[in-house]
């Protein structure tokens, strides 16, 4: 059985507590959060038996063999060290860290330690994108020539996931004072894996970031609205080929879409997780000289809550790990500085 708890209560953790009850040989047994009126009530919810307002009592007193690190950007790196030095395995939500430094040294720490540690890059549960690494790899797809990733989100413009105006869990995703990194770090780095992972790793881009401050305002409820709230990244890959990434938080009329499209000599595939997670649309082989598409349906893969359980069970590291991580992280700094200096940048 293994002991697990969970570190910030806030409203992603709900779906990782939810994901983890569902998994024979994990007990959630304690929580821990700065406000102790929240983790209790998270803890009421799901029949957890501890609660902590001290990372450092929860690792010296819980008896836990591995945690979940759900807190904001800024405290992911000092608590995953901090676990990891502590004996615990880690799973911690994206992106890695606030920079590429603080995301090294969580690697090394992670490496010197012999411990599991993933990053929550929740998209690689798409049954249809490790179908499409597969194909990838296998070279079905020739050389990349071009692609495309997007992730669309419209809590700016739209009621369907409330009204970010009044509700603090989405107004300190707008604050960079709270240590929000704006679109770019919340779901950018999402895009980023998902797209990179298949199409290669890049070798530089050129990234423009934009805040609507004309239309969403200086101050909300005390929280500076500074963050990003869109993204433009054009891309070199290491291969030669090139793409574009872009996300925002004003995709009026998709909720949540992750959309990725690889082209390549040989052929050219297709993922919209808005049509589901098992769809992989693909034009391969002789198809590519019809424009023929197929529509394969792909067998549904363990979630990211399943395969860190199975690697702590196993002792055998899965991916994404810290790593993988804080390539990403680099290519969000390089992003970062690309905007600031209006320059392309070498990864």
């Amino acid at each position: 059985m293994i002991k697990l708890a969970i570190i910030g209560t806030g409203g992603m953790a709900h779906a990782h507590a939810e994901q983890f009850l569902k998994i024979k040989g994990v007990k959630i047994t304690a929580a821990c959060d700065i406000d102790q009126s929240r983790a209790e009530v998270f803890a009421k919810k799901f029949g957890i038996n501890q609660t902590f307002t001290s990372v450092e009592a929860l690792l010296a007193d819980a008896g836990v063999d591995a945690i979940s690190n759900v807190t904001s950007d800024a405290f992911h790196a000092p608590i995953s060290i901090a676990a990891l030095k502590a004996g615990k395995h880690v799973l911690c939500e994206k992106p890695l860290a606030v920079n590429y430094p603080d995301a090294k040294k969580m690697v090394l720490v992670a490496k010197q330690s012999g411990l599991i540690n993933m990053v929550q890059f929740s998209y690689r549960s798409s049954a249809a994108w490790i179908k499409a690494r597969e194909i990838v790899e296998a070279g079905k797809l020739g050389t990349i020539t071009h692609f495309e990733g997007s992730y669309l989100q419209s809590w700016l413009s739209s009621l369907a996931w409330g009204d970010w105006q009044t509700n603090p869990a989405w107004l300190w995703r707008l604050d960079s004072s709270k240590g929000s990194k704006g679109v770019l770090g919340d779901v950018g780095v999402h895009i980023i894996d998902f797209a990179t992972a298949i199409a290669g790793d890049i070798a530089n881009l050129n990234c423009h970031l934009k805040t609507f401050t004309a239309i969403k305002g200086k101050k909300k409820d005390g929280y500076t609205l500074d963050a990003n709230d869109s993204v433009v990244i054009h891309c070199e890959l290491k291969n030669g080929g090139m793409g574009v990434i872009h996300a925002t938080r004003f995709g009026t009329g998709f909720q949540n879409r992750v959309f990725l499209r690889v082209h390549g000599t040989e052929g050219a595939l297709e993922i919209d997780l808005d049509q589901g997670y098992s769809v992989l649309k693909v034009c391969l082989g002789e198809d590519r000289h019809k424009s023929t598409w197929q529509t394969l349906e792909c067998k549904p893969v363990p979630n990211m809550f399943q395969r860190f359980v199975k690697s702590v069970q196993t002792g055998k590291q899965d991916q994404p790990d810290f790593a993988r991580g804080a390539a990403v992280q680099k290519v969000l700094d390089a992003c970062f500085e690309s905007d600031a200096n209006s320059k392309t940048v070498r990864i």
